[in-house]
């Protein structure tokens, strides 16, 4: 139970959701999209490669969360479930929108910047390559590039765990699969990510 005395700020995820769920409590839901609004738009921005069609997969994600609100099994986490809708929502939008399947991730936001060090980092190598010494935005474009070149199966799995931060648990609950398939798809998109990044090295050598 949550106690009156707490703000709905300090509510969890799930005490809001099954409150609004309940009662229909119009502060819940809006706290809960308050509190995703950067970070699943940001999700479904690099998902999509399209910032308009990100803005229409996260409207229609939380419509589908107001929608299915009573089939939210309040034994699961929330986050891991908005995942999966979130996904569901920009593979529906990429089906009707074959057009926009080919546009590359290369508007990056500001807040970007620390995520694809993150993702560089995973790109081992033994000495400093050309890439190295490229400027930000070079480096920042190359990568997005590559992980744009990823089948989709394997690129999903980086975003919602390099980029977006879920734990395995989270991002197998997201995609109902085992936690061990999560694990191998990030193992075969780093050897991709690996192959292509020695590609380039080779070539500006």
């Amino acid at each position: 139970m949550v106690s009156n005395e707490l703000p709905v700020t300090e509510w969890s995820d799930e005490q809001l959701f099954m409150r609004y769920c309940q009662s229909g409590q119009r502060d819940c839901f809006s706290q809960l999209v308050r509190r995703y609004e950067k970070e699943l738009y940001s999700y479904l921005r690099q998902y999509t490669g399209n910032s308009e069609m990100a803005e229409d997969a996260f409207q229609t994600t939380f419509l589908q969360v107001h929608l299915k609100c009573h089939q939210f099994d309040s034994s699961r986490k929330f986050r891991p479930w908005l995942y999966a809708i979130a996904t569901n929502q920009a593979i529906d939008l990429q089906r009707r929108n074959r057009r926009h399947r080919a546009v590359s991730l290369n508007h990056p936001g500001t807040e970007d910047g620390s995520q694809v060090a993150q993702l560089m980092d995973l790109l081992e190598s033994d000495e400093a390559g050309p890439l190295h010494h490229l400027q930000t935005a070079e480096r920042r474009q190359w990568v997005q590039s590559a992980l744009n070149g990823l089948p989709e199966h394997l690129r999903t799995v980086v975003l919602l765990v390099y980029f977006q931060g879920l734990k395995y648990r989270e991002a197998a609950d997201t995609l109902s699969i085992p936690v061990g398939t999560v694990k191998s798809r990030l193992h075969a998109a780093i050897l991709k990510l690996n192959e292509a990044w020695y590609s380039t090295n080779t070539q500006l050598r």
